[in-house]
């Protein structure tokens, strides 16, 4: 029995394309808008929990105040969609459910205290930086596709977005990091 060319193909790891995949740049980035704003979604909901288990006061600060800044980013989405005449309906986003989840079994397996604000800190710098990479993409898919106004708003979500990591980074290692490593002597 012969295989056929999909067998060989699906043997060598080759994906085959479901019969709803994009087929162009603009339908890709809508796709992936889609995916972003379910994230961000995600997000708002997921952050009053993480503030709420740590301990730090100025981890907390940073994180009710990210919180209040995704919103507006979850607002500057919704703008995007109406630019392009899309619906801002979201697409699960397995990559942030999946982070997020990595968030609370962390919070689980750590006592209050600076060892679970690391912990904290941990999680919430994976998200930064997938929302770092899915900004940057988005602003250059914008940019090759000419939609100019819509780049300049993914790039302001992109500076928060690095912003939000710069506090995280001056958090842990000012001070929360070395606090968790006494827990160690």
């Amino acid at each position: 029995m012969k295989k056929t060319n999909k067998q060989d193909e699906k043997k060598a790891g080759k994906v085959t394309a479901k019969s709803s995949a994009a087929d162009g740049l603009r339908e890709l980035f809508v796709d992936e808008l889609k995916d972003i704003i379910y994230a961000e979604r995600a997000l708002v909901k997921a952050l009053p929990k993480m503030a709420k288990n740590a301990t730090e006061p100025k981890l907390i600060a940073a994180i009710e105040e990210h919180a209040a800044v995704t919103e507006g980013q979850v607002e500057r989405l919704d703008k995007i969609f109406e630019i392009l005449g899309e619906s801002n309906r979201g697409k699960k986003c397995d990559a942030m459910e999946g982070l997020i989840k990595e968030g609370e079994s962390i919070m689980e397996e750590t006592e209050a205290g600076p060892v679970r604000d690391a912990g904290i800190i941990s999680a919430s710098q994976k998200i930064e930086h997938y929302e770092i990479a899915s900004y940057g993409t988005l602003a250059a898919f914008a940019r090759t596709l000419g939609e100019e106004e819509i780049v300049s708003l993914l790039e302001a979500t992109l500076a928060e977005e690095k912003e939000a990591d710069a506090l995280l980074t001056d958090s842990a290692y000012n001070s929360i990091n070395f606090e968790a490593a006494e827990a160690d002597q």
